[in-house]
């Protein structure tokens, strides 16, 4: 490849820096490849700390981060945004991953300008608009922009080879999640977090927009109902800030012995956090990415994935937000030795920690054609 190319990389929450940055590293070294990242700051403390600890510093910063802002008024404000970005600079590629409101905001913002957009985790899928809101929704608007699809898994393939997507755009990478994984769980993280000794952990991640409200309180009851019927065991809950969230936990699990709150852990110590629990409760997407490879049992407290995979291979659990589910698949786990096996097998349906690599060849082997 004679020329360079630019390539834009656009990340907003935590969960897509984490997962694109590897593929910022894997860029960079790369001798055609002129990486510019850009943060629209969608989460604002919790995205800084993730490019922090791959040694990222955004070289665009958007800042749109604004207290209760609405999803109409944080769309809109990154698509100015963005727009006045790709009127002042010229980019041959961008990348976007997921289904966040920056990603589909993103992929229109570049559409409007002609700049060809590389999906990363494309494909992922539950089928209904309202679940996850508006996850879905923005993943299905950016997949109809993007040119190139990385898939996570062959299951996401198919999911747009259903749509209509040509075989060509799609490819099947593996989730640089995997990437990112292994890379800081090789380094040893530390948990800074007084914990009591000889009990099992069990990590609380709740946080998601549906389950706001009785879900939410139903979710914690179980976890009261969890501790109190064990005494071994320890739950850490790093509480989201959003209200929605705060307000309950602190009332509801705040003044429990065997409860642990704080605030939201940064990426290091939260993969020792992963590394050290027993059992995981959990609404968010990444953890059932995570958790699995890590060999820990995860309870999925939705009443759908778009990450079919892991349900498939056993090793992730669908209990939805209901404190009789998560109770009983809880104790299962807790007191049959075999169950537990069963489920902390340390498979990982979602790659080998070399996705990021295969991306950067895909973009180098057609960009080189154009």
């Amino acid at each position: 490849m004679s020329l360079q190319k630019n390539i834009l990389v656009v990340v907003g929450t935590r969960p897509e820096a984490i997962k694109m940055a590897p593929v910022v590293l894997a860029l960079r070294d790369q001798s055609w490849a002129k990486v510019t990242v850009l943060a629209t700051a969608q989460h604002r403390q919790m995205l800084d700390q993730v490019l922090e600890a791959f040694s990222i510093r955004a070289d665009i910063d958007l800042d749109i981060m604004r207290p209760n802002q609405s999803l109409a008024q944080l769309t809109a404000r990154i698509l100015a945004a963005m727009d006045d970005v790709l009127s002042d600079r010229t980019f041959d590629v961008a990348l976007v991953q997921g289904d966040t409101t920056t990603v589909m905001a993103v992929a229109l913002a570049c559409f409007y300008r002609r700049i060809p957009v590389g999906h990363v985790e494309a494909g992922l899928r539950t089928g209904d608009m309202g679940n996850p809101f508006p996850e879905e929704m923005n993943r299905i608007v950016a997949g109809n922009l993007a040119r190139w699809h990385f898939a996570p898994t062959e299951s996401s393939r198919e999911n747009l080879l259903r749509e209509g997507f040509d075989d060509a755009s799609i490819h099947v990478t593996g989730n640089t999640v995997i990437d990112a994984l292994m890379q800081v769980a090789s380094r040893d993280p530390k948990l800074d977090i007084a914990l009591p000794e000889g009990k099992r952990l069990i990590l609380v991640t709740a946080h998601r927009r549906e389950n706001f409200g009785a879900p939410f309180r139903e979710i914690c009851q179980a976890v009261l109902d969890i501790v109190q019927c064990h005494a071994d065991v320890h739950v850490l809950y790093p509480v989201h800030p959003n209200p929605n969230v705060k307000s309950v936990a602190e009332e509801m699990l705040g003044r429990h012995a065997s409860i642990t709150l704080c605030p939201p852990l940064d990426y290091v110590p939260f993969i020792a956090a992963l590394q050290r629990a027993y059992l995981i409760l959990s609404d968010s997407g990444g953890v059932q990415e995570e958790a699995p490879a890590l060999g820990k049992p995860v309870l999925v407290l939705r009443n759908e994935t778009e990450r079919p995979e892991a349900v498939a291979a056993e090793v992730v659990r669908l209990v939805g937000p209901r404190r009789e589910a998560i109770v009983q698949a809880a104790n299962e786990l807790l007191t049959d030795p075999h169950v537990y096996r069963q489920m902390a097998r340390g498979v990982s349906p979602y790659g080998d920690g070399r996705a990021a690599g295969r991306i950067v060849d895909i973009l180098r082997q057609d960009l080189a054609g154009a």
